[in-house]
């Protein structure tokens, strides 16, 4: 169901005695933390309460809908009982305006994303939009106001290849408003810049798929020529090098902690992920993110520059019938409601680890940062769209007649355009509550 917290009973209220006079003191407590509570910093909802102890953990959780025997879907409600709106929980419902952009209005669409380029007939993928509970149908991203309001900003996308996906959908709006110029590329294009001049707004894509830093022996296709070795203690110098220069991040990471590593600490090898040396203990992947994130965050909360950060929740694969390596495809032509999105204890262990991290670092920021990390929790809406993966199509026409090797499906990247304008519009109406 994609929820955060394994379904656990509540502990039952206890009753409050003392009489009248012990009413009226609660009743006046009550109405003091009200009071407080509208004072209280309105960046609020972006940011997570402290872990829950197990017993406490469906009071804090918001669950997806179910349906009722008359196949009515029940709106979720807060922990409070009344109904809200919540930018990050809800379903995809059809929508006929269709993309904002296309391949044949976007020269920022790389190869492996850019489905309709690669020979995709089916286009019902196109035509939804994201639906919160509780309010409407997003507004869609607004290139104008955006630019107009970042005049002079750099914003930078921190991450894995997941984050490029995202990058290129937001130049494409972008470029809606403004073609912008391209400042820089390193010499594998996975680091990027774009500048728009009359705007003097700067995005950066930034190549750092464990945040820590790692010595990666990888071919564009995923094939290791010997194990990477990720360095516990030390942050990736892509990105800690540029930090005083952002004004606002996305941050992200995950996908490349299934892979076999060696892990580094001190200058020293202290454990691996399935690698060679069974000398070296097993560290297993929920410990390896967990510890990349807890120091990514340490930095952030730490350095004496305070950018906006958003950091951008797991994005879900949906390989069916094998993975990546082994045949999977993901050929599905419309959306998941809620309760279709099956058993993915593996997502939910990585989603809840880091919700943590995060709940964590946002508590030692400290309220004199207010609003300045943000949870951009995509993963519930992510993971009900399995129709809308590049799939087979990352390369141009993969069944054509001359094309006679193995068909590779990709099924975590998503074509573009596709749902990660969703993602655009809700960062967009974060910016507005500010």
């Amino acid at each position: 169901m994609g929820m955060e917290y394994e379904p656990v009973p509540v502990p039952g209220q206890k009753k409050v005695g003392g009489g009248r006079a012990a009413l009226k003191l609660l009743l006046a407590v009550l109405l003091a933390g009200f009071s407080l509570r509208l004072l209280a910093d309105h960046c609020a909802s972006y940011r997570l309460p402290p872990p829950a102890a197990p017993e406490e953990a469906a009071a804090f959780s918001v669950t997806a809908p179910a349906q009722d025997a008359d196949g009515v879907d029940r709106t979720p409600v807060t922990p409070s009982g009344a109904a809200k709106c919540d930018l990050f929980h809800g379903e995809w419902v059809p929508d006929s305006s269709g993309p904002a952009f296309t391949n044949a209005t976007c020269r920022f669409i790389e190869v492996p994303q850019n489905c309709m380029s690669n020979g995709r007939t089916d286009d019902g993928y196109l035509y939804w939009k994201w639906k919160p509970y509780g309010c409407d149908v997003l507004p869609p991203f607004d290139g104008n106001t955006f630019l107009e309001t970042m005049r002079g900003k750099h914003w930078a996308l921190v991450g894995d290849s997941i984050l490029r996906n995202h990058a290129q959908s937001l130049v494409c709006l972008l470029a809606k408003v403004e073609d912008p110029t391209d400042a820089y590329h390193d010499k594998t294009w996975q680091s990027r810049r774009w500048h728009f001049p009359s705007h003097n707004f700067t995005l950066s894509l930034v190549w750092a798929p464990y945040l820590v830093k790692a010595e990666i022996f990888e071919d564009e296709n995923g094939v290791s020529s010997a194990e990477p070795r990720l360095h516990f203690d030390v942050l990736d110098a892509n990105w800690i090098s540029q930090w005083n220069s952002f004004d606002y991040v996305i941050i992200s990471t995950g996908q490349w902690f299934f892979k076999v590593a060696v892990y580094v600490e001190n200058g020293a090898a202290v454990g691996c992920h399935y690698c060679k040396d069974k000398s070296l203990k097993e560290i297993t992947i929920e410990q390896s993110f967990r510890r990349s994130l807890r120091e990514a965050f340490r930095f952030i909360t730490t350095s004496p520059h305070k950018p906006v950060v958003f950091y951008r929740t797991w994005s879900p694969s949906h390989f069916e019938n094998g993975e990546w390596f082994s045949g999977g495809t993901c050929d599905r032509k419309v959306p998941f409601k809620p309760w279709q999105t099956g058993d993915r204890q593996l997502d939910n262990l990585m989603w809840r680890i880091e919700r943590a991290e995060f709940a964590k670092a946002a508590a030692d920021d400290g309220a004199s940062n207010a609003c300045r990390l943000k949870l951009l929790d995509t993963f519930e809406m992510s993971l009900q769209r399995p129709d809308a993966h590049a799939g087979p199509y990352r390369t141009f026409h993969p069944f054509a007649k001359e094309n006679t090797g193995k068909v590779q499906n990709d099924c975590l990247h998503w074509c573009l355009p596709g749902p990660i304008e969703a993602w655009n519009d809700i960062i967009m109406q974060m910016l507005s509550k500010d």
